[in-house]
C-alpha cells in the first residue's frame, strides 16, 4: 500500500507590498509567528515604503493609502505618514498575485516563489488600471458623501 501524505492547512504567508502608476515595491515578506504591531509596521514603512517612494518619485508628491489595520492608526504610525496618507480605504479588488494561491504549495519558500513571480508580471498598464479604479471609487464615495456606493 502506497502512503499518500495530505496537508488539511495549505502553506500560506503574510506579504507587504506598494503600487504606483509608475512602479511597484518589492515584496516584503513577513516571517511566521510576527505578529504587526505599530512598532514593527513603522519599521517597514521606514525600511521598505519610504525609501521606494522616495527613489520612484523624487520630489514629487506622493499619496499613500493603507488599510485601517491597528497597526496603520496607531498615533507613532500617522505621524510618519500625516503629509503622504489620506484617509480613504482602498478595497483589495485588485490583488493580481492571488492566482499564486490556487495551487497548494508543499513549502513556503515554494509560495513565495510564486508570489514573485506573479508580483514581477504585474505590468505598469495593470498598475495604471488599478490606480484609475482607486481614482473612481475616490469620486463615487466623495460624490456619495462618504455613503454607501459601488
Amino acid at each position: 500500500m502506497k502512503k499518500v501524505e495530505r496537508n488539511q492547512k495549505p502553506k500560506s504567508v503574510m506579504v507587504w507590498a506598494a503600487i504606483s502608476r509608475k512602479g511597484k515595491s518589492r515584496l516584503v515578506f513577513i516571517e511566521e509567528g510576527i505578529k504587526i504591531d505599530r512598532v514593527v509596521y513603522m519599521d517597514m514603512l521606514e525600511e521598505d515604503l519610504i525609501p521606494w517612494a522616495n527613489d520612484l518619485f523624487g520630489e514629487e508628491q506622493w499619496c499613500f493609502q493603507q488599510d485601517g489595520a491597528s497597526s496603520h492608526k496607531a498615533i507613532e504610525t500617522q505621524a510618519i505618514l500625516r503629509e503622504n496618507c489620506p484617509d480613504f480605504i482602498f478595497v483589495d479588488t485588485h490583488w493580481r498575485c492571488a492566482d499564486a494561491y490556487a495551487k497548494p504549495h508543499k513549502t513556503i519558500e515554494s509560495l513565495k516563489r510564486a508570489l514573485i513571480k506573479a508580483w514581477n508580471e504585474i505590468t505598469l498598464e495593470q498598475l495604471a488600471s488599478i490606480i484609475d479604479n482607486f481614482l473612481k471609487r475616490l469620486k463615487a464615495c466623495v460624490e456619495a458623501k462618504g455613503g454607501h456606493f459601488e
